[in-house]
């Protein structure tokens, strides 16, 4: 794991965390929405019981960084550094891998799933103002949840069928097919009503 947290950082962080008075407390380093144009590098204060299983620890002079382990490919060659200037100084942290697709073959299903929503379908439907998650996967089939323009869109179908699902099974083959489960009877924001 190549992760750099400059000791201009580590000095900084540990007053912030000192302030905290709580014993032991350190810091949390993961990526949201990873491999994803919408990946955000986040740290957080971590508390004694806030780790998470697969975390790693990074050992710090003044504290522990937890590095959330799911994220840790996205953080490779990370920096958070600090520098001061005269309104005070400005945290920072360059993450060049976090937007970059880790997904593979032998990628978890679920995976793949939410990376060909997020860097090929959402990016469609966000012109509508429409959106589409994963809730679940079931017996090989993705129950998807729409929002924003498509809930309760009178084209929503076609958009599944031909949009949603023949994507997803074109990408991932070992895909059985797709479910709508959005409560379509709220029209307020739909596109097409």
């Amino acid at each position: 794991m190549n992760i750099t947290i400059t000791e201009a950082a580590q000095e900084y962080l540990a007053t912030l965390l000192e302030k905290q008075n709580v014993e032991g407390i350190g810091v949390r380093l993961f990526v949201t929405q990873p491999g994803t144009p919408y990946a955000e590098t986040c740290l957080a204060y971590c508390k004694p019981g806030e780790e998470k299983e697969g975390d790693i620890v990074m050992e710090l002079i003044h504290f522990n960084c937890h590095v959330e382990g799911k994220s840790e490919a996205f953080l490779e060659d990370a920096m958070v550094d600090y520098s001061s200037d005269k309104l005070g100084g400005q945290l920072t942290i360059k993450a060049p891998n976090a937007k970059l697709p880790q997904v593979s073959d032998d990628s978890p299903l679920d995976e793949k799933i939410s990376y060909y929503l997020q860097t090929e379908i959402n990016p469609g439907l966000a012109s509508h103002g429409g959106v589409v998650s994963l809730v679940e996967i079931d017996e090989g089939v993705a129950v998807l949840q729409f929002g924003g323009g498509c809930q309760g869109c009178s084209a929503v179908d076609m958009t599944l069928k031909d949009g949603v699902e023949k994507t997803l099974c074109e990408r991932i083959p070992e895909l059985k097919g797709v479910r709508d489960v959005t409560d379509h009877s709220v029209t307020e924001n739909a596109y097409f009503k």
